[in-house]
């Protein structure tokens, strides 16, 4: 092809002039949030975030795909890269493994080419260099210039549906899109493809794979084109006559007429049928209009985003506040199609469920903050997130764990569905069988599932028995204390007896003698060779961390733990060693490890409430600083600004909460431990108008402490607010100072916000 250097500025100014016209400069984009999200934030480093395009809580996620180069490329795309394979349709935000990537288009110029390329040679196959100085990533709209091929591609996507517009060069000849059905992302491979034409502007098919998630994971798709096309279909790379082709390896090569310089192309994906995908194009996108779709995608973001209303002079935190919101809301996925049909884990369809099927539930991250914010900022979808889970209950006999199109990873530790479905029913989410969830709870967590017969038979987990024994424990421990509470109020006393007795069982993994929890055997004996600094990535007894970040998951029985170190005075000081301590975890620690502060690691997700526990000890003061430092140092508005991985919202989570002024330290039952807000004002949107305020006084940024508080106008002195005051809306007022006020909220009335109970 001819490298025209006119076509390339002219398809520059093309791109400039299209991202100006999309972005808007009116009145209402002056004003708007979508303004604020940056989604280039998270895609650097190891933050593994989503880069495309993608309705809020969509079934589909749009955007571009690198060449696979390992741990940094999960999410398909890293900041890093400068070669495109091609625009896959669904992707993971911010996970720590790959999988997806599924239905690659390609748009290309020249002969056909059968492979994708390679990194050192992408033309040698499909591939191109790009650049991200002819990127363009907002919300609602993605473009890129394809640099070896002169072609502009433009991306935006409703619920279910993806919409591409490729402008190629003026100049005739060889304008092709390969769609590869063979190849998925990272671990994902192909089990079976089908494609077919079935006439001049359409093509449909389905991709059966697996990967990461060991289950078969069926998708379904209809493409229809705005110009007509003719088709090559192939078996990897050898031709194959007629017009459809099932194989394991399908690929198809679209040709356009050589004079075509437009070509706009409506994808439809669907888990139940190329029928139901092409109904989804239908519903959604009736109509051949980009800018339309881009307008009302971007819409519906900024819907979401101003459910939070923030002032502040503070443009970076802004930033990165809202791109958090962006980030916490691409899933849960839907999983559903338009006329609510959805397959379920047992691979079965179900026809016109009474409420909207969701996916991609990454729990052990997203239960700590990511679900409890969901209750505060999207009620209307909480109930449908736990139906979901109690449907896989109903097919497979277990909740899930980490819930993937489909079917389960089984990754991580814990059954942490059960703190997310507790908490819905402990804040009064109505619109599901209590009886029907406190049944499925129960019963996963009187299970086998991974340790959990240790835990009937002998109260802990042996660590010559079970790999990660602490970890499991803890993590079992808290969803037991869940159930607990669940039962109490429907007001089952002997399980709830039960529950109360199993939630203690933290203590069987505590060492007086080294003042940490650590391992111990079958016979009573405790694990030899501890080490509580070292980590060995998925073969010791903790998950991706070591005993000084695991001394603290006991977050529903603070009190007690408390008791375990010696009391206040005690707890604080091993607090305060827990930030100062530099040791070295070993060469077999795990990747997601990082954000440190001595030993504390906010890169990872089981010491996100650690900050918030020294105001559990009567030293909110403590709390706030450093929970302020880590706003102000882990996170930052560049490709690089995240410390570990995104991982489907939790680490924009706890920004988000901290942001405001709190976080929910025990993930089920209501209650948020106060902190330092960031903003000098935030307004909260909730259901019946209402609206909840926080407004911060005294906010200049050395000002870190809270020095009182009033709620509704009234003096406050409490350390912690309910979920139940948060949704009644009011005006929650912090006095802010840049010195400790070490009598607010100390008074013990006032402080244990919830006594233990746990014998």
């Amino acid at each position: 092809m001819k490298n025209n250097l006119m076509m390339k500025s002219f398809l520059s100014i093309c791109l400039a002039v299209a991202f100006l016209a999309l972005s808007g400069c009116s009145d209402k984009n002056a004003t708007s949030l979508t303004r604020w999200v940056d989604p280039y934030i998270g895609t650097g480093g190891h933050g593994h975030t989503f880069l495309g395009v993608a309705a809020p809580f969509g079934a589909l996620q749009l955007g571009p795909t690198n060449i696979n180069k390992g741990w940094d490329w999960c999410s398909g795309y890293h900041y890093s890269d400068s070669v495109l394979i091609g625009f896959s349709h669904l992707h993971l935000n911010g996970t720590g493994c790959c999988d997806s990537g599924d239905l690659l288009f390609m748009p290309y110029i020249g002969e056909m080419r059968k492979i994708a390329g390679t990194q050192e040679n992408p033309t040698s196959g499909y591939g191109s260099h790009y650049s991200h100085d002819r990127e363009k990533a907002q919300v609602g709209y993605y473009s890129v210039v394809l640099d070896d091929y002169d072609i502009l591609v433009e991306l935006t996507a409703t619920e279910r549906v993806g919409y591409h517009r490729y402008t190629f060069p003026k100049e005739p000849g060889g304008k092709q899109l390969m769609i590869d059905l063979k190849n998925g992302y990272g671990d994902d491979r192909t089990l079976e493809s089908f494609i077919e034409q079935t006439d001049e502007y359409t093509v449909s098919g389905y991709r059966f794979s697996t990967g990461w998630s060991k289950g078969v994971q069926q998708i379904y798709f209809t493409a229809k084109f705005s110009l007509p096309i003719s088709v090559i279909l192939l078996n990897d790379t050898t031709e194959v006559s007629g017009k459809s082709l099932k194989a394991q390896g399908v690929k198809a090569n679209v040709r356009f007429a050589d004079d075509v310089k437009d070509v706009q192309v409506k994808v439809g994906i669907s888990p139940v049928s190329i029928e139901n995908a092409a109904q989804n194009i239908v519903s959604e996108i009736p109509e051949w209009n980009f800018e339309q779709v881009v307008a009302q995608t971007t819409d519906s973001w900024e819907k979401e985003l101003s459910k939070v209303v923030v002032e502040t002079n503070d443009t970076v935190a802004k930033r990165i506040f809202y791109t958090g919101m962006y980030h916490a809301f691409l899933q849960p996925v839907l999983f559903n199609d338009v006329n609510n049909d959805y397959r379920g884990a047992d691979r079965q369809v179900y026809s016109n469920a009474p409420f909207k099927n969701y996916t991609v539930f990454s729990l052990w991250d997203t239960y700590r903050a990511a679900h409890p914010l969901y209750t505060i900022l999207q009620p209307e979808r909480v109930s449908d997130f736990v139906k979901s889970m109690l449907a896989i209950f109903d097919q497979k006999g277990c909740l899930p764990v980490w819930h993937l199109y489909g079917s389960d990873t089984y990754e991580m530790i814990g059954i942490q569905s059960v703190p997310v479905i507790a908490d819905a029913i402990l804040k009064g989410y109505n619109t599901f069988n209590y009886e029907q969830a406190y049944n499925a709870m129960e019963q996963s967590m009187l299970s086998d599932y991974k340790g959990l017969n240790f835990v009937r038979e002998n109260e802990y987990i042996p660590a010559d028995k079970e790999g990660e024994s602490v970890a499991k424990g803890l993590e079992y421990a808290l969803a037991d204390w869940s159930v607990a509470q669940v039962a109490k109020k429907l007001g089952k006393e002997d399980d709830y007896r039960l529950f109360m007795e199993r939630a203690g069982y933290y203590r069987h993994y505590w060492d007086p003698s080294v003042r940490f929890f650590r391992g111990k055997n079958a016979d009573g004996s405790w694990r030899e060779g501890f080490n509580p600094f070292r980590s060995e990535h998925r073969a010791d007894d903790y998950c991706e961390g070591n005993a000084w970040q695991y001394a603290w998951l006991v977050p529903h029985d603070v009190e007690g733990l408390i008791k375990l170190m010696g009391g206040e005075e005690a707890f604080v000081q091993k607090l305060d060693s827990l930030f100062v301590l530099n040791e070295s975890m070993g060469e077999k620690a795990s990747g997601d490890i990082s954000g440190l502060i001595g030993q504390y690691a906010h890169g990872n997700e089981p010491g996100h409430h650690i900050t918030y526990l020294y105001t559990l000890a009567g030293q909110q003061w403590k709390t706030a600083e450093k929970v302020r430092y880590i706003l102000k140092n882990m996170y930052s508005d560049q490709p690089d600004g995240l410390q570990g991985n995104e991982d489907c919202g939790q680490m924009s989570s706890w920004y988000i909460f901290s942001a405001l002024g709190f976080y929910p330290v025990v993930p089920a039952g209501g209650d948020y431990i106060l902190g330092s807000p960031l903003f000098d004002k935030a307004e909260i949107s909730l259901p019946e108008g209402k609206s909840f305020k926080i407004v911060a006084l005294n906010n200049i940024p050395e000002n870190n402490y809270i020095q009182s508080a009033k709620l509704n106008g009234k003096p406050y002195e409490k350390a912690w607010i309910s979920h139940e005051d948060i949704m009644q809306g009011g005006v929650l007022e912090l006095t802010m100072g840049n010195a400790p006020e070490k009598s607010f909220g100390v008074k013990k009335q006032e402080l244990l916000y919830t006594k233990s109970e746990i014998q």
